[in-house]
Formats: C-alpha cells, structure tokens, sequence
C-alpha cells in the first residue's frame, strides 16, 4: 500500500521525491540524514476518553520513536503532533536529555491547528476576510489550556465580553466539536493535516534561511514559571530563535486571569510527561 502511495505522488511534477518505509525495522533508514521529523502516530481521542486515556498509550509511542530520532536524527526539528502535546513534548525533551542530543530550539508542540481555528472562527464571527486575520494562542493544546489571545488578533478588532467567552469557549472545546460530530469514529483530520502542513512548511522556510518566519508552538520557555509553554516565536535555521514576550504584555483582565487559571493544568500535564519517561527508564533499570 505504501509503496503504491509513495509511487502515485512520485508521478507529481514536482522536485520532490517520494520514498517509503514500512515498519519498525525500517524506521532507522527512514530517519537518516532528515532535516524535519513530524511525528503524529498514536490514537485518536474518542468520546469518553480521558487525557489519561490517551496519555498512557501516545507516550509510550512517542518514547520509541524519540529513542529511534536521537540515535539517527538528533539534528533535526521535531515536530510532535501525537495527542496530549502538552504531555507527549516533555516526553520527547526528556527522551532526548537521555541520549545526550536535547537542543531546545528543535523541539516543538505543534499547535498550530488551535490558530488555525481561531482565525476561522474570528473571521466568521467577524466577518474579515480570512486571509488577513491572525490570533496569537499561548498556553498549551487541550481545554483551558489553550487560550487565544482574542485582543491581540490582527487586523484589530472589538470584541464584547460575550464573544470573547464565546470564540474562547468554541476554540478550547473545537477538538472535542469534531470528535462528537464524527460519532467517535475520528478526531481532527483534515484541519489538522492543514496544520501540519503549514508548520512543516514554516519549518523549511527558516531552515532555507528565510528571516521572516512565526509561528505559535509549545515548546521550551521562560515566558512564564512553567518550563513548557506555547506562544509566539521566531524560527530560524537553529529552531526557535526568539520568544515574543510582548503578546504576554497588555492582556485583557479576562485573558490574565485565563492564564493564572490554565498554569496548574498545564503544570500537571508536563510533570506527568517526565514523570512517565524517569518511571519506565527506573523500571527498565530494575528489570
């Protein structure tokens, strides 16, 4: 099937080549000499399932494949998009402090799929044109922890007291909007291959030198007391080059107290994820 794939976009006229690789005895090949690993492998959320539920079989993926990229790709960016980032990158950090390859500035949380959804969802409520609208969203990537910074969307724009609950609401809960309307048979998909997309091609364009490249990411940070932390940063070809710490200044009242109120979670969330990396490394030890 892969190789059927991996043929049929290999007939595309373009200067891409297109190779594929099947399977765990191929995935150290498949990562020799790459410059962006994006790793979205794991399960879907499905209804009534829990952060927990999703944590215990994502990071254990995540782990292995982690393992594979510091032996073979310690230089490359690496994109994680397997579900919870806000566990699934200290796993990943954590993993690679092991092997000796940890460089902050490449690691990244993919969340770019919550600013895409703020943009749309701000540009419908507000009738832009889509294309100018951009909504920096700080914090991490599931419930309150995501957290749009609705007054400093671009172009300006004046939101009630209610839209901004609204939009705020609709944007933290939009995962779980697409897991109930797909009946449990899906998360996001689509939209999140969009995502995906537009972050991998950001990452290309700063490792080709272009020095214009942001982008939202959850990534190593000292904006706020938590170690990890998604916002606004600048790329360059060593990774992050520069945080934007003026989104974090001026917040609304609504936004700051948003903000204290995500930190706990947030906290816990990227605990869990180092804890589960030093708890099997101990067990491996033992065993």
């Amino acid at each position: 099937m892969l190789k059927g794939i991996a043929a049929d976009l290999n007939h595309c006229n373009t200067p891409a080549r297109v190779l594929d690789f099947t399977g765990e005895s191929e995935l150290e090949s498949s990562l020799k000499g790459v410059d962006v690993v994006v790793i979205p492998a794991g399960i879907p959320q499905k209804p009534g399932m829990t952060c927990d539920d999703l944590f215990n079989v994502n990071a254990n993926i995540v782990r292995s494949l982690m393992e594979a990229v510091a032996d073979n790709a310690p230089d490359a960016f690496i994109h994680i998009i397997s579900n919870p980032v806000n566990s699934t990158v200290p796993v990943a950090a954590e993993v690679l402090k092991q092997k000796g390859v940890y460089d902050p500035r490449r690691l990244f949380g993919v969340t770019t799929l919550d600013v895409v959804r703020a943009s749309t969802f701000v540009a419908q409520k507000k009738n832009l044109k889509l294309i100018d609208v951009s909504v920096p969203v700080i914090g991490g990537h599931a419930g309150i922890t995501i957290l749009p910074l609705l007054s400093k969307t671009r172009p300006s724009v004046t939101f009630t007291d209610g839209e901004v609950e609204e939009l705020t609401v609709r944007i933290q809960n939009a995962g779980m909007e697409l897991v109930e309307g797909k009946a449990g048979a899906g998360s996001a998909t689509l939209s999140m291959a969009y995502a995906a997309a537009r972050f991998v091609e950001s990452s290309l364009r700063a490792l080709d030198g272009d020095g214009d490249v942001y982008e939202c990411s959850f990534v190593q940070s000292d904006l706020t007391e938590l170690p990890f932390f998604a916002s606004r940063v600048k790329l360059s070809r060593k990774g992050v080059e520069a945080m934007i710490p003026s989104d974090l200044q001026g917040l609304t009242d609504y936004e700051a107290k948003a903000l204290e109120a995500l930190k706990p979670e947030l906290k816990a969330c990227i605990e869990k994820g180092v804890s589960f990396v030093h708890k099997q490394t101990a067990a491996a030890a033992s065993g």
